[in-house]
């Protein structure tokens, strides 16, 4: 089994905030700093941190996308299918206020300027049984899972940022959705089934969700995560339900991202649907207590030391 992210790779600028800009103000930062970042490349980070050997393709700009590259070969992921592309990387502006909460700013660069040649290539020493993990950050994805899936491979899918080119899929396709409570709400609402979630998401409301997301896709895994509700999940023959853990929260930039990559290697390894949620949310709540997106991401050993400190 080999594990292939195809995903973005970004410059985050992240300035700390008072409270999130409105519209007509002007507001002075309390800080600036520059992490690597891109939803594709925290997942793999997240991924090899876990334990699993880990490919990522995409591109950067001619710029400081070096940056990124450097980040992901510290961490022993192969970064021979990332080409450096004229123009600049993608890079998002990121506001994060007093409270670790995040509003952010994506704009794309050479993460939407792939060619149907490049993902080609990309694809040709992978096949049946092998990963592809997604997000919504880079072009040509209905393409690219076209062609994965014909080649037999284990498609996985986070929608972020989920709008409306993610229904240019064939999410029939899919193998695993990895989505939060507005994506999963989304996905409903496209397919004409709404939710009354009565301002909360109850026990049972959670689990009608989960349901309701898996008619549509009957043969795939769907898992939710609900910030401090936790997350579940579904498959053809189990369900299951994790508190989240409380932790001082400092940025929640990459929680998404490390609670994917964390997840989808406890199920290589052979977990259950209970202890990859439990041993993805762990990874989660270390990551947010810590600034940064990729960098917050926590080593397996670290998520060992913390679960081994529960009651």
């Amino acid at each position: 089994m080999k594990i292939l992210s195809y995903g973005s790779l970004n410059l985050d600028f992240v300035y700390t905030v008072p409270h999130f800009v409105q519209e007509g103000e002007t507001l002075s930062s309390l800080e600036r700093e520059v992490f690597p970042g891109g939803k594709g490349l925290n997942q793999s980070i997240a991924l090899a941190k876990a334990g699993l050997p880990v490919s990522h393709a995409g591109a950067i700009g001619s710029d400081e996308g070096e940056l990124l590259v450097r980040m992901l070969e510290a961490v022993s992921v192969d970064t021979s299918r990332i080409s450096i592309l004229s123009g600049p990387s993608g890079h998002a502006i990121i506001q994060r206020d007093l409270n670790g909460r995040n509003g952010i700013l994506i704009f794309g660069g050479a993460n939407k300027a792939l060619t149907r040649e490049k993902i080609l290539a990309d694809l040709q020493d992978f096949g049946r049984g092998d990963f592809l993990v997604l997000q919504n950050e880079i072009n040509e994805l209905p393409y690219l899972v076209d062609q994965a899936y014909a080649a037999q491979m284990r498609i996985v899918l986070n929608p972020s940022p989920l709008d409306a080119s993610i229904f240019d899929m064939d999410l029939s396709k899919i193998s695993v959705f990895l989505v939060n409570e507005l994506e999963a709400q989304a996905l409903l609402m496209h397919y004409d089934q709404s939710l009354d979630l009565d301002g909360h998401w109850s026990e049972t409301k959670i689990h009608s969700a989960l349901e309701s997301l898996q008619k549509l896709f009957p043969k795939a895994l769907l898992v939710m995560t609900l910030g401090k509700a936790g997350s579940a999940a579904i498959s053809p023959d189990a369900y299951a339900r994790c508190e989240s853990f409380s932790v001082p929260v400092v940025d929640t930039t990459a929680a998404g991202d490390c609670f994917s990559g964390y997840f989808l290697a406890a199920q290589a390894g052979g977990a259950s649907l209970a202890e990859s949620l439990r041993r993805a949310s762990a990874a989660a709540a270390i990551a947010v207590s810590r600034p940064g997106a990729a960098p917050s991401i926590p080593e397996s050993k670290e998520v060992d030391s913390f679960l081994a400190k529960q009651v």
